[in-house]
């Protein structure tokens, strides 16, 4: 390090050494972003702080490396609050560095002067304060093994106004390490415990996998798919597990959750899993959305959790501890199992293959009616079936909190182990969907990336429409417009038999904001328009919104409604 450098210059050159090629700010702390343009790191400038945390979300969750994000002191750090929650209970590392007060005004009521420490205690791993300008690579580098070690999540690292302008003070020996990759430690548990799980697969007469967004981290959807080969195992998916496996093999079951109504998959499937006996979980929560409130998992089974955070283990059921990284714990469990009698599981794969199958038929049958509707307004089903139909396993499918999670997850089918379908469902905040899917074509610009939102949700960031045109970051936007808040209209009806007034909202023309921005901007009323619509805007080079006018009494059959907004065909019967 030269001693000529500034702080704000040590720091930006620290920040290279761990990869960092893109930093989603709006300009400050200024001297550490001008120093970061000036060596050759991009700046994403978003129009709000909540919306460019999210867009680290997504690059992050696809690039596979720490993001980070920038932001001011004061009101601007607040607004950093929501996406760094979601990030941590997603288990996804950003970075956030953010602007102090100089430190001579510290405690004296200076402008927008606020207790960051405090402030994101709630949502953060780590936060510190940078001391000195002796101490810059210590607490970079502290700052990214935070994030990316152990269970992953936000790291923020404060830093004062006057101390980025000082000299930096040269280390006695220069750092050279890169922390910017996640998981950052490939860890395993011990080979006693692979050696006894993998006894229990083999012995089980009806074991199942249950994969979550763990599933989904390095290497781990080619490694989760070696074991549901070699072992025959049924494998399920989480709303955030969405995409560790292939759907289109013979033994993956697709999501489970809260999809479970008259219309949906999971109401064919989950015999499968309510039938088990040993339940292998790899990186999941065992959170309400998973678990359809804790009612899915069978009193009778085993379970066996894959985690890297000893604290997830064992939380709402009694586990055997696998304590470490997914994609090596999956090695190892594959290598273990050669050395089983995998008769059992042999002679079950075509019974199984059969019943899964079976499950994908009367799926497909119960929502024959919905995804051919061919009336306006239009059916969401009638939107993913065309989308569907356009799908590479390259396409990165994003969506937005609420319903149009539940329509990505329940109504498109992967293609490929590690096809990326990104939701928001760590506390799944409306709004985030079109931030998330800028990130992650920032992340992957050659990859085709479409965002799916309601018009609720994406009210809340509008303006990001914008950021994609000024800096160049072609994605596909498809508005489900209906008018209304969706699920909170169709939840309070069936709770307390009444909706409130703020579910209902005045006619907006979004592919006409769109257009005022200088995105494409495409207005769809009439099923036929879809299929052209998307080819038109996925084939073109500049962002594009579609603006569906879908049907307000549309909803996911999610188990809230199963029996109340959704009545069963009398003839209906689940698989068995």
């Amino acid at each position: 390090m030269k001693p000529s450098q500034t702080v704000a210059q040590a720091i930006a050159r620290a920040l290279q050494r761990h990869g960092v090629e893109v930093i989603f700010g709006q300009s400050l702390p200024s001297a550490v972003i001008l120093a970061a343009e000036a060596i050759g790191i991009r700046q994403i400038a978003y129009r709000q702080e909540n919306m460019g945390g999210a867009m680290a979300d997504g690059y992050a969750r696809v690039s596979g490396r720490v993001s980070v994000v920038a932001a001011q002191n004061g009101p601007a750090a607040t607004l950093l609050v929501p996406p760094l929650a979601e990030a941590l209970k997603a288990s996804i590392p950003i970075v956030a560095v953010v602007q102090e007060v100089e430190r001579h005004q510290v405690d004296k009521n200076a402008f927008q002067e606020l207790d960051h420490n405090a402030l994101f205690a709630s949502c953060a791993k780590w936060t510190r304060r940078l001391p000195g300008a002796d101490r810059v690579d210590d607490y970079v580098d502290a700052a990214f093994v935070a994030a990316a070690s152990g269970r992953p999540g936000p790291a923020v690292l404060l830093l004062p106004a006057d101390l980025l302008r000082e000299p930096a003070t040269a280390p006695a020996v220069a750092r050279k390490a890169s922390y910017g990759v996640f998981p950052l430690d490939r860890t395993r548990p011990a080979q006693a415990d692979i050696e006894v799980v993998a006894g229990m697969i083999a012995g089980a007469s009806n074991p199942v996998v249950m994969a979550g967004g763990g599933a989904l981290s390095r290497d781990a959807p080619a490694a989760l798919a070696r074991l549901q080969d070699v072992a025959a195992l049924p494998v399920f998916t989480t709303n955030m597990g969405k995409g560790a496996v292939d759907e289109h093999h013979p033994l993956s079951c697709g999501v489970l959750g809260a999809l479970v109504g008259p219309t949906s998959l999971g109401r064919h499937s989950r015999t499968l899993l309510a039938q088990s006996d040993l339940i292998l979980q790899v990186g999941t929560r065992n959170n309400q959305n998973g678990t359809d409130s804790w009612r899915l998992i069978p009193p009778s089974a085993r379970v066996v959790q894959i985690d890297l955070d000893p604290q997830e283990i064992g939380r709402n059921y009694e586990a055997m501890r696998l304590v470490g990284e997914a994609a090596e714990t999956l090695d190892a469990l594959v290598d273990a199992l050669g050395k089983q009698d995998l008769t059992k599981r042999i002679m079950a794969r075509s019974g199984l293959e059969a019943r899964i199958a079976d499950a994908w038929r009367r799926f497909d049958a119960a929502r024959t009616p919905l995804v051919q509707h061919d009336t306006s307004p239009i059916r969401p089903e009638r939107v993913m079936a065309e989308l569907q139909t356009l799908l590479t396993p390259d396409t990165i499918v994003v969506a937005d909190a609420s319903y149009s999670s539940m329509w990505i997850v329940g109504q498109l089918r992967g293609l490929a182990p590690g096809m990326r379908f990104l939701t928001p469902r760590g506390l799944a905040g409306l709004g985030w969907g079109l931030p998330l899917a800028i990130g992650a074509k920032v992340a992957q610009p050659t990859a085709p990336v479409v965002a799916l939102v309601g018009d609720g949700g994406f009210a809340h960031a509008w303006a990001e429409l914008e950021t994609m045109v000024r800096m160049g970051i072609p994605i596909t936007v498809i508005v489900l417009n209906n008018g209304v808040l969706g699920y909170q209209r169709d939840a309070e009806t069936v709770k307390f038999g009444a909706f409130t007034t703020a579910c209902h909202f005045a006619v907006v023309d979004h592919a006409a904001i769109a257009r005022a921005c200088g995105c494409g901007g495409i207005r769809v009323e009439t099923p036929a328009e879809i299929l052209p619509s998307l080819r038109e805007a996925l084939r073109g080079d500049r962002p594009t919104l579609i603006e569906v006018v879908t049907d307000p009494g549309a909803h996911p059959a999610i188990s809230l409604y199963d029996g109340t907004l959704d009545k069963p065909a009398p003839a209906e019967a689940e698989l068995v």
